[in-house]
């Protein structure tokens, strides 16, 4: 598979393209492994940039957000994360929300991260070809975080926990909140259990 993958990878490349990147960055630099969130569909950077991104900066994480390029497929937005992680000064912890994190999944496969975190992850993904492509193992085994809701209606409790079984954890759950909880009203409480699992794994 990775063979096919990277024969692709000359003999048909993915085009390049703008990327917008939303960056919150702390005041001082603890030396804390950069987060990048990937935005699920209908979203941008900018769902993040809302309360997550400055939240984790006054964390001390330096926080960037990139936007998916306007009709891209999968292999398209794999690409984007891996090339905004690879140009960051360390190596970086990927966060994928509902279908960004498939494409976090795919990115595993390509960019050693540091840790990742699936949040309300849609593994099946709509994004052409996601249906038929199998997730590549993560290079190098990083530490790996499942978040979700028992009550999203997009992603419900036995697709979260097939996401977590296939990483080999536990999902870990916020009942009560909707798919989308970086926009909750309680949005604080899973990027704080995330950034406080990161601070422990790391």
């Amino acid at each position: 598979m990775s063979e096919i993958l990277r024969y692709e990878d000359w003999s048909d490349p993915v085009p390049a393209a703008d990327r917008e990147v939303v960056s919150r960055l702390p005041d001082d630099d603890a030396g804390r492994p950069p987060l990048l969130f990937v935005p699920g569909h209908g979203h941008g950077a900018a769902v993040f940039a809302e309360h997550w991104l400055g939240h984790a900066a006054g964390r001390g994480f330096p926080s960037h957000a990139v936007t998916p390029r306007p009709g891209g497929d999968l292999r398209a937005r794999v690409h984007d994360v891996v090339q905004v992680a690879a140009g960051l000064p360390r190596r970086t912890v990927l966060i994928g929300h509902g279908t960004g994190g498939r494409v976090v999944a795919g990115a595993l496969g390509r960019y050693p991260a540091r840790a990742a975190v699936l949040v309300a992850p849609v593994l099946a993904g709509r994004i052409p070809p996601a249906g038929r492509v199998r997730l590549p193992d993560p290079v190098g085994g990083p530490p790996m975080l499942v978040v979700g809701s028992p009550d999203d209606s997009v992603v419900t409790r036995p697709a979260l926990d097939r996401a977590a079984a296939r990483y080999g954890v536990a999902p870990l759950l916020f009942p009560g909140m909707g798919h989308d909880l970086m926009l909750e009203t309680s949005w604080a409480e899973p990027i704080d259990a995330i950034l406080d699992w990161l601070l422990k794994e790391l």
